[in-house]
């Protein structure tokens, strides 16, 4: 006997509708909802008759649990589609404010050490993934929505199927990635793991891609064999691909491209952590003149 579902709310139902019509991501759509739910939450009842006071005080009440400040703006953004789009009350959230995050310098592997975690990588499925995170620049979600098409060995690229911001983009395809990824295939093909059209990196049943989790974990552990002490990710590998190519002084333009960002600023950080450019930089104290 299956359990009765509980009647989705007019507010939500609408509240549905508009970011569908808008095709925000489900995952989007899932924060919008849980934020709304939590100022629901907190008045005692539903918050299509919030006011301006109410909605400061949650946020003062948001600030007073200790809520991060990366929650506290996408809790913000989530009220101001509610009250703006949904409800049409343009002036109820004139008193959310967003909250300034601390921009911190991404942690970066060096060669040797990109070079010993793939070394202390003993299976070949995740030694290609790590390779194009790094060899590519490619998201942990990009690297995992890969499929076997994708891999374009005469043009040398990788095709990214609607990547951050629903973009397509083409990735490169070193002759060294190319071979790793050779390797790779061989052996999945030989086990019987790679489905024809299928995932590139499929998961314990080859109709699922790889998850999230396991890809983690699996990263973790090869940083553990490797004994390197950072904090070793998927998306460090990612920031350590475009700190290597600005110190391999390819133009931060291009970089742009080949990391898909929308905003060169969000690019320019890693200009900041290429510390072979920063050697290369002769300090005016080196140069002053001697005294008379």
């Amino acid at each position: 006997m299956s359990q009765a579902t509980q009647p989705i709310s007019p507010l939500r139902q609408r509240m549905i509708e508009d970011m569908n019509l808008r095709k925000l991501a489900p995952k989007t759509q899932d924060a919008y909802i849980r934020a709304v739910k939590k100022l629901g939450d907190y008045l005692g009842h539903s918050p299509h008759t919030a006011t301006k006071e109410d909605l400061r005080n949650f946020q003062l009440f948001l600030i007073g649990q200790g809520t991060s400040r990366i929650t506290i703006n996408a809790t913000v953004t989530a009220l101001r589609f509610l009250f703006e789009v949904t409800l049409d009350r343009q002036g109820v959230v004139d008193k959310l404010k967003t909250v300034p995050v601390p921009r911190k310098l991404p942690i970066i592997l060096s060669r040797e050490e990109v070079s010993r975690l793939l070394t202390a990588t003993v299976s070949l499925k995740y030694k290609a993934a790590f390779s194009i995170a790094y060899g590519a620049g490619l998201r942990i979600s990009e690297v995992l929505a890969l499929k076997l098409s994708d891999v374009d060995s005469k043009r040398m690229t990788l095709h990214v199927e609607q990547g951050k911001g629903r973009k397509d983009r083409y990735a490169m395809l070193s002759p060294v990635l190319l071979k790793v990824l050779q390797n790779w295939w061989r052996q999945g093909h030989a086990k019987g793991l790679l489905l024809d059209g299928g995932w590139l990196f499929p998961g314990q049943n080859p109709v699922n891609p790889l998850s999230n989790r396991q890809l983690s974990r699996a990263i973790r552990a090869s940083a553990v064999t490797a004994e390197i002490e950072k904090r070793v990710t998927m998306h460090l590998l990612r920031h350590s691909f475009a700190t290597h190519l600005l110190e391999q002084k390819v133009d931060i333009r291009l970089i742009q491209v080949l990391l898909g960002h929308s905003k060169l600023e969000t690019t320019t950080l890693y200009a900041q952590v290429a510390t072979d450019m920063l050697q290369e930089v002769t300090s005016p104290l080196e140069i002053l003149p001697p005294a008379t």
